[in-house]
């Protein structure tokens, strides 16, 4: 797609809107957001080549590897989003990755990226469902694989002009009637040499050039009306120096998984992955806390009800559940009890 079909197949989009055909349900202003995570694009992990698993390795296995072609099972996309669409949430963040075709770098698609023209039909059936769609282009370098070659170019010239032409094209694609969309979740967590210990290559990116680049892609997407949109692990380590260099206009999503949330009883590495709730409570930063069914079925209720009564209501916007579920047939079943994990907090709680 050129950019001329490109700013067609977006005016035929919003012409669509306006008449109602994709009438928008969306939940703006002081409303909470009750949102849910799923993935387009898969390639984000590369703890193992693909080429290197085991020949017995699973296809679940697999799929944690890089491919060629976009895993996603449009049935199991289907599935879960319609879940979605009945569960009360009001907001869906769509993990990018390779699964859509972005018209200045068409080389970052594989075999079965869906195009613009399809996708926004798709963003189009999410919103008749009451579903506001918000991108996300994790640009963290241990979840940077869908950039392909760009991903072994990190903060050169070449790496940010790149970067800046895909957040461009994610925000056109999501606008409606040249309204942008109201976020852009930039990933940016787990940049660590422990997360990348099974890499054939890693890149951490530290200190000052941590702060630089996250800055930079901070603002290119406020440069475009919209609000930049983060995981917050890097407080985890970095405390004192995230509360005091973090631009509050960043909105912040700690996320912790686990069982207990007593920090006096969690071990010394893991309490801060929920003391941290507080700690961004305390300095002021708007959150959207995020739990998630990855370990066991009590986090994201836990996460709600800890959250209530930490964070003060002006700085609490609401809350994602994250399953982490690939969108394949094997994991349909984790991925559909995530979302009705989340529908029990919206009926709990409204």
């Amino acid at each position: 797609m050129d950019k001329r079909q490109f700013a067609k197949a977006s005016a035929i989009a919003a012409g669509a809107m306006a008449t109602g055909e994709m009438a928008m349900a969306q939940k703006t202003g002081k409303e909470m957001i009750w949102a849910c995570l799923l993935h387009l694009g898969m390639n984000s992990w590369k703890d193992i080549p693909l080429n290197r698993a085991p020949a017995d390795a699973s296809r679940s296995f697999k799929v944690r590897c890089m491919a060629d072609y976009l895993r996603t099972d449009e049935t199991v996309w289907r599935s879960l989003t319609d879940r979605l669409g009945k569960s009360g949430a009001n907001m869906i963040i769509i993990d990018l990755a390779e699964g859509v075709a972005l018209p200045s770098h068409p080389e970052l698609a594989v075999k079965g990226t869906w195009s613009i023209e399809k996708f926004q039909k798709e963003l189009a059936r999410l919103r008749a469902m009451g579903l506001e769609p918000i991108p996300k282009m994790n640009f963290s370098t241990c979840h940077d694989s869908w950039l392909k070659d760009y991903q072994r170019m990190v903060s050169t010239k070449q790496y940010y002009e790149v970067c800046a032409d895909v957040i461009k094209d994610a925000i056109e694609i999501f606008s409606v009637d040249g309204k942008p969309p109201r976020f852009f979740h930039l990933g940016y967590d787990e940049e660590t040499a422990g997360h990348q210990s099974t890499f054939e290559l890693t890149i951490v990116r530290q200190g000052e050039l941590w702060w630089h680049d996250f800055l930079w892609f901070a603002k290119q997407v406020e440069s475009k009306g919209v609000r930049p949109w983060i995981w917050s692990d890097y407080c985890w380590h970095h405390k004192d120096e995230f509360i005091n260099r973090m631009p509050k206009s960043v909105l912040q999503s700690n996320w912790y998984y686990g069982a207990e949330f007593d920090v006096s009883k969690m071990n010394e590495s893991s309490r801060p992955h929920v003391q941290t709730y507080v700690d961004l409570a305390k300095a002021g930063f708007d959150q959207v806390p995020t739990g998630a069914n990855w370990s066991c079925d009590t986090n994201f209720a836990d996460t709600v009800k800890f959250c209530r009564a930490n964070c003060p209501d002006e700085h609490l916007k609401g809350f994602m559940m994250a399953s982490w579920q690939r969108s394949i047939p094997e994991e349909l079943e984790k991925g559909l009890r995530g979302i009705d994990l989340l529908a029990a907090e919206i009926k709990r709680w409204q």
